[in-house]
């Protein structure tokens, strides 16, 4: 089995993209444990983020399901124990063992350390950027069904609800002026911020942890580049949406330079 998570470090670009829930593996004892279909379990990951996540020199993905080890959550809520923790799903056979979540929590502390020894050299140097990238359903109601109305569900969707955005303003309006609009791989991109989601246990650690430098964006893409019932991609959509998202990186870039010329030289 491959490892948990990879890490690449590019510095000194201070951009790094994450694709913690495109994971699909679990460890042998987890999965005997499951009852939860592989279909449904696809279907709630975020599988091809790790593309999108690849296109910037610096990335983390992960490469455990999210039903393991939920790493946008915190340790304590890592582990769907119960249907109400997991839109409903029943996941598990039974209750399960202590000692298996407890080797879940370690991922997650060992995820966590990881990723502060990747972040903090680029914190002590100024301003830097975490591309969050997740993705969601938009067909919930059946392989056959209408599609949700695009009015609630943009393209990209990016979350800032615990950004401070007085401090980081300029990278998020140069990132969405960069992104919006741009060819996405079936016409232009609808970027709109904090209509779905607001970003969750990522991106509150970043801003936690580095209250001056650390800006996380959390980046939700409508799967629009696949099919969530069958798992079916479109790869030149996927590859055109990858670079438009990339192609945002020297924007960002400018952003970084008016955050740190407001004198935001330490985390």
């Amino acid at each position: 089995m491959r490892a948990p998570f990879e890490m690449h470090g590019a510095p000194p670009v201070p951009v790094v993209a994450t694709a913690i829930h495109a994971g699909h593996d679990l460890r042998r004892e987890v999965r005997s444990l499951m009852v939860l279909d592989e279909a449904t379990r696809r279907r709630e990951e975020d599988p091809f983020t790790d593309v999108v996540a690849r296109g910037v020199d610096a990335h983390v993905v992960a490469h455990r399901s999210r039903f393991e080890v939920d790493l946008n959550r915190s340790r304590d809520e890592s582990v769907y124990l119960r249907p109400e923790e997991s839109w409903g799903l029943e996941v598990w056979a039974g209750e399960l063992p202590p000692d298996v979540v407890a080797r879940s929590h370690e991922l997650h502390d060992d995820f966590y350390r990881s990723m502060a020894r990747l972040l903090d050299p680029l914190a002590a140097q100024g301003p830097f950027v975490v591309l969050d990238v997740h993705s969601y359903n938009h067909r919930r109601s059946g392989p056959d069904a209408a599609p949700a109305p695009p009015a609630g569900n943009p393209d990209v969707n990016v979350g800032t609800g615990s950004l401070d955005r007085r401090r980081f303003g300029p990278v998020v309006d140069r990132f969405i002026a960069a992104l919006d609009g741009a060819e996405g791989g079936a016409g232009p991109l609808d970027v709109r911020e904090n209509v779905r989601f607001e970003g969750a246990h990522l991106a509150r650690w970043v801003h936690q942890r580095y209250p001056r430098t650390g800006c996380a964006l959390a980046l939700e893409l409508k799967k629009t580049f696949m099919d969530e019932w069958t798992d079916e991609v479109d790869h030149a959509h996927l590859a055109a949406l990858r670079d438009a998202i990339v192609g945002t990186v020297p924007s960002m870039l400018v952003g970084l330079d008016e955050v740190a010329d407001r004198g935001v030289t330490t985390s």
